[in-house]
């Protein structure tokens, strides 16, 4: 940081630490005994797509990578209606853990291979009678957020500042609500 940016108020971005997404594991937990939210056992990484075979041989290692692992995980590769790309991983839902693992394989593989700068987010996906519930990790601002999608492309915010409060002490929650981004269609949601 140069004296401008500490004259000008401006701060250094928060780097991202993917080890965070280890957090969500117990923060299910917590979830499920304070609310009636259960896992799907769908999670989802979204990253913008480049062009280029470096980037296509990356999305290839990481699909073979986890048909190979110890949970042979599905790993599908979708897009967007908006132009993003998603990783979309399937465990059995009472594997939150091994779901977990999986998801920061994808987001870690991204990362070494120099594309880094493309990821956007990852989701943990739960449900109950009222629908869907996605816990969002913000890959650039190292924290997570409630996305509680209804149908409409309505949300739920009673919901999502509930869990909130629920999980405040497990995981680092974004505090800036206007950060709080829609994820619509979303896969997993």
């Amino acid at each position: 940081m140069g004296l401008m940016d500490v004259l000008l108020g401006r701060s250094k971005p928060v780097p991202p630490n993917l080890d965070q997404l280890f957090a969500l594991p117990s923060a299910a937990i917590t979830l499920e005994a304070a609310t009636d939210f259960m896992p799907t056992g769908v999670g989802s990484v979204c990253f913008r797509a480049v062009e280029g075979r470096a980037f296509s041989d990356i999305e290839k290692d990481v699909t073979e990578l986890l048909a190979m692992g110890e949970s042979k995980a599905p790993a599908k590769v979708t897009a967007d209606s908006f132009g993003f790309t998603w990783v979309v991983v399937t465990h059995d839902p009472e594997d939150s853990e091994g779901l977990v693992t999986d998801l920061h394989a994808v987001n870690s593989s991204l990362e070494a291979g120099g594309f880094g700068p493309q990821l956007l987010c990852t989701i943990l996906g739960f449900k109950d009678a009222s629908g869907p519930l996605g816990l969002v990790y913000l890959y650039k601002r190292g924290t997570f957020y409630p996305f509680a999608p209804r149908a409409g492309q309505r949300r739920d915010n009673a919901t999502e500042l509930r869990v909130r409060g629920v999980l405040s002490d497990d995981l680092k929650i974004e505090p800036d609500l206007g950060r709080w981004f829609p994820v619509w269609g979303a896969p997993g949601l």
